[in-house]
């Protein structure tokens, strides 16, 4: 029997990517707790290798227009929306066969709210006498929109490790709770009592993760354990889109090097990970500090093959010579750059500063010490011109670097959120707030955003021609035979050929029909207008 447990939900979405759902903050809350002499379990719906495929949600029926069909090519989108983990008739009973009196659910993005709060009615139906507290970005940004379901009984906004110990020592002790940074909760009379969030005051306070708790089976790469690092918290930029930034809440803080290292050892020695990812929201923005947790991570972990990687992305400015080699060597195999866009209104709107420069020195400095990377940028956000996304598009074919585009989803607590708000633009269901439901349609057109991410795919299609020798095909007639969908490559390389021919993207049915997707035209034909084949570079 245990005193809290802490829930992961399952999620639904055309997509799991398992190495980035490890749930680090469960486990650094479980610690804390643990510290506080309470009894803790996680319970990771996400940690089960079933899935299956359920129909699109009602408010996202139109996306059939954009995926409907099944595409064996490179060129392929979206096609099967599922649930990903279990049922949420298992959390109920898992909650119940444990006994906690205490249960939190973990609510981090706004888009997966609904499965959050499924998870709670779930705990709710089958273990009623817990106490329900929901944590996580989405309850600090909008704690009214959880609070109205009647099986949430508490929110926490901020950092649980700092707010749920106090949490549950006033219910375990029957004392007053309004004064506990971050909590929230429908008062008797009526109406919300609601606190600021919670920060940990101190970065040397944060414990390390009960990475024990976490079912690491599902978690591994290339035979060998993963593992999510967070290194610091916060970050002082202050870039419209994101609700961490410097305008937020969040303070920046960078946690004691000893600290970061001795959790990285003890994901490596007792629990067997090989691949660490950090999930920092700007891991190098210091350099002193970044470079001293190389060094000791490449002294420490001498003869481990570590793979790290950063994939939240690298701010380009803050990578030099020095700092590139110091990453290759500490385990390094790839640089997660964020590039955002090209356009200096566009960047200008975004608040960040024009990086091209600090991006090409980036590239130059993976190449020569044998990295690869990927550059993302971000279309669809609002006032966002489509045919300059085009133009990033081609800045980072021309460049030796995966393209990664990012269309842009309104997160909560951001200034792009108030400004898509102001515009009336929000979607109506939280669930479309997402990058894959292509949330927005401002001066980008909904098409226009599903075109980008098809031309994207071209592209890096493309690149991976160049990575094996293969020449870009000549255009061949749309009346041409269909080829095979047993071979991919050949698939896309015929598809592409058409494309060069007339503009339009197809796909290839598993049976072998050819059909079009739907696309902007004239995004297609800038594309065509503005390519190379000279300069086309792949990525490695």
């Amino acid at each position: 029997m245990i005193d809290v447990l802490l829930v992961q939900p399952p999620i639904r979405d055309f997509y799991l990517t398992a190495k980035r759902t490890i749930p680090y903050g469960l486990a650094s809350i479980a610690a804390a707790l643990k510290s506080n002499g309470f009894a803790v379990g996680i319970l990771d719906a996400l940690a089960a290798s079933r899935s299956r495929p359920m129909a699109l949600p009602p408010e996202m029926a139109d996306l059939e227009e954009f995926y409907g069909r099944p595409d064996v090519s490179p060129f392929a989108l979206f096609n099967r929306f599922r649930h990903f983990g279990s049922s949420f008739d298992h959390i109920g009973r898992s909650a119940r066969m444990s006994g906690a009196w205490l249960v939190g659910v973990s609510a981090l993005f706004t888009p997966y709210a609904d499965e959050a709060l499924a998870a709670a009615d779930a705990v709710r139906a089958w273990h009623p006498d817990a106490t329900i507290v929901m944590g996580g970005h989405h309850p600090t940004a909008m704690p009214e929109q959880v609070l109205a379901s009647p099986s949430v009984d508490y929110v926490l906004r901020g950092e649980g490790e700092a707010s749920l110990p106090l949490l549950a020592e006033g219910l375990r002790d029957r004392r007053p709770l309004a004064g506990i940074p971050g909590i929230a909760f429908r008062r008797p009379e009526g109406g919300l009592h609601v606190n600021p969030p919670a920060a940990v005051a101190s970065a040397d306070r944060f414990p390390l993760p009960a990475v024990e708790l976490v079912d690491r089976r599902r978690y591994r790469r290339r035979g060998r354990g993963s593992m999510v690092v967070v290194a610091s918290r916060g970050c002082p930029l202050s870039c419209s889109y994101c609700s961490v930034g410097g305008a937020a809440w969040m303070p920046y803080r960078l946690r004691p090097i000893p600290q970061v290292l001795a959790e990285i050892e003890a994901a490596v020695r007792a629990h067997g990970a090989g691949f660490i990812d950090f999930e920092d929201e700007n891991l190098s923005l210091n350099r002193g500090w970044f470079m001293d947790l190389l060094s000791g991570i490449r002294q420490r972990f001498a003869g481990e093959a570590l793979e790290l990687r950063a994939m939240n992305g690298l701010f380009p400015p803050t990578l030099d010579e020095a700092v590139v080699a110091a990453m290759a060597a500490a385990g390094f195999k790839t640089l997660n750059l964020s590039l955002g866009s090209t356009h200096a209104e566009q960047l200008s709107r975004f608040h960040r500063p024009d990086v091209r420069a600090a991006f090409d020195r980036s590239l130059d400095l993976a190449e020569h010490h044998g990295l690869t990377a990927v550059g993302y940028i971000i279309v669809g956000a609002p006032h966002q011109s489509a045919e300059e996304s085009v133009d990033d598009l081609l800045f980072l074919a021309a460049r030796r670097v995966l393209a990664g585009v990012s269309v842009f989803y309104p997160a909560p607590g951001s200034a792009d959120f108030d400004r898509c708000r102001q515009l009336d633009l929000l979607p109506a269901s939280l669930g479309c707030m997402r990058a894959s439901a292509l949330p927005i349609e401002h001066s980008t057109r909904r098409i226009e955003s599903a075109t980008l991410l098809r031309l994207g795919r071209i592209v890096n299609f493309m690149k991976h021609l160049c990575d094996h020798g293969l020449a870009v095909p000549p255009p061949i007639p749309a009346d041409a035979a269909a080829p095979s969908p047993e071979n991919r490559i050949q698939v896309g390389g015929d598809l592409l050929a058409r494309f060069f021919a007339d503009g339009r993207i197809r796909g290839l049915t598993p049976a072998g029909q050819l059909y079009e997707h739907r696309i902007a035209t004239g995004l297609a034909e800038r594309f065509l207008r503005g390519f190379d084949a000279e300069t086309l570079r792949g990525t490695s």
